[in-house]
């Protein structure tokens, strides 16, 4: 019999408490917190995940924080209801966090003392239902995590089907690791209703608040919404927690952008030795006319300065993603931030003021994918997505994503039969209509007028070089002018 403190009165909570999850990084635990959160949310039970973690450290602390609240709130609690503790090095602190009458599960192998008495205490065999499933040795960690999701499972009703069917989506037609780890699942469910006195306060009960809603993160809609905004080139390096963005690209583009009669991708992904030869072939991209597109965090972009420059002044349409985190280096820096508005808005040397959007649901991380792209060839400059951890890297709970409803936003791109309709010179940076936004000619366009020399230091707009500080100011007024039609040009 499990040693545990039944005699702790808790008033009865139906779908609104927090569970925070303590776990060793690297041990495979995120399998196990997805499992959950995708279980609850199939039961139409509103739900949110928050992964705090040491960026990939492994060996590490990170918790898992998941709130249940079918009044729909998303935020992370004060309150921490139910706790589980799985590494010894944070036992004390999580055992603090939980509010009075809480349940506390632990690893029984961890031997720290428990001086609280006003806690529902629930040691787990987790060694001796491991051994039991005998899993391959370099699994066993991975495997273990499995045990509180059976006893969660039993302590607070939640469905076994569901918790097979979120394993299933996400091993994605792997049986026998859907089906080895539903066993260990079991086996805790099933020591759980043998051995555990206690009978939890806080339970699940199936709504259908859920219904016709996605569980997403926010790399992954972005990924999806640029991917349907006819991404031509991505070119990135890895950095936390912006890695998954590209990865994401990467993951669906085969099956999305891939022409139907010659069996070719339509795209092309580099992943770079960093970030300034990121943004380099970036450039090289947009100018090339291709819809081009990078993903960072506020360490590259602080990288990229230059390159933006030239962008912006030559007039050249890029995006750029900044999924936000603290500051620079690993652990505290990796978590979320917002901090990097100002750095992105100004980046660059000279006098930059960027398109910066910046979004605040999945729903818009989709939106924003695509339309970043449009504006920045609407534009003819560089284009910045200011995301963050807590939205890039988190699940939220979203309606369905809305196809773009308008027609790939191209700009001003002329080719040959357009360059003949144009009785004065074409010049590149000439504004012809009045917008602020001149046209431009990319590679493969064969008038003999079309070509010009890119320029990014000082021109006239013909795209020949020039000190003057009138053909300076007049280039700065204009592009300025396009982002803000209010201002008036000098």
């Amino acid at each position: 019999m499990a040693k545990t403190t039944p005699e702790i009165k808790t008033p009865k909570v139906v779908n609104e408490f927090s569970v925070n999850i303590a776990t060793v990084n690297g041990s495979g635990s995120q399998t196990a917190n997805l499992t959950l959160i995708r279980s609850i949310f199939k039961m139409g039970i509103p739900v949110s995940g928050k992964n705090i973690f040491p960026s990939n450290i492994q060996g590490l602390p990170t918790w898992y924080k998941i709130r249940v609240s079918q009044s729909g709130y998303l935020g992370r609690s004060q309150k921490t209801e139910i706790a589980v503790a799985m590494n010894p090095k944070t036992f004390l602190d999580d055992l603090e966090d939980l509010i009075p009458g809480g349940i506390f599960l632990y690893a029984d192998h961890i031997k720290e003392p428990i001086l609280r008495e006003d806690l529902i205490l629930c040691p787990m065999p987790v060694k001796t239902i491991v051994k039991q499933a005998d899993p391959p040795r370099k699994l066993r960690d991975y495997v273990a995590n499995m045990v509180y999701v059976g006893v969660l499972a039993y302590l607070l009703d939640i469905q076994l089907e569901t918790l097979k069917s979120a394993l299933e989506f996400h091993f994605k037609g792997k049986q026998g690791a859907v089906d080895f780890n539903v066993s260990v699942i079991q086996d805790a469910f099933q020591w759980a209703e043998n051995n555990l006195e206690i009978v939890s306060p806080f339970k699940v009960q199936p709504l259908n608040l859920t219904d016709g809603c996605h569980l997403a993160n926010g790399n992954t809609a972005g990924a999806l919404g640029t991917i349907y905004g006819g991404m031509h080139f991505l070119s990135w390096y890895p950095i936390t927690p912006a890695t998954s963005l590209p990865e994401a690209i990467h993951a669906y583009a085969p099956d999305l952008r891939k022409d139907p009669e010659t069996g070719k991708n339509t795209y092309a992904i580099i992943q770079a030795e960093d970030e300034l030869a990121a943004i380099g072939m970036l450039v090289g991209a947009g100018w090339a006319g291709l819809r081009a597109m990078t993903a960072t965090s506020g360490p590259g972009l602080s990288l990229m300065g230059e390159y933006a420059s030239l962008a912006y002044f030559a007039e050249i349409p890029i995006v750029v993603w900044n999924v936000q985190r603290v500051g620079p280096s690993t652990g505290l820096p990796t978590r979320t931030a917002q901090g990097d508005v100002n750095l992105t808005y100004y980046l660059g040397q000279g006098d930059t003021e960027h398109v910066v959007l910046i979004p605040g649901s999945m729903k818009e991380c989709f939106e924003f994918g695509w339309k970043a792209l449009d504006l920045a060839e609407l534009l003819q400059t560089p284009v910045f997505v200011l995301s963050d951890l807590d939205l890039g890297q988190n699940q939220w709970m979203t309606p369905p994503f809305e196809y773009p409803d308008t027609p790939i936003e191209r700009g001003k791109i002329i080719w040959e039969e357009d360059l003949e309709k144009i009785i004065d010179d074409w010049g590149r940076y000439l504004d012809l209509d009045g917008d602020n936004i001149p046209y431009r000619t990319v590679p493969g366009n064969q008038h003999p007028k079309s070509a010009y020399f890119t320029r990014g230091t000082g021109h006239d707009d013909y795209a020949k070089y020039s000190e003057k500080p009138e053909d300076w100011e007049e280039n700065l007024d204009r592009i300025k002018s396009r982002m803000n039609p209010q201002m008036q040009r000098r």
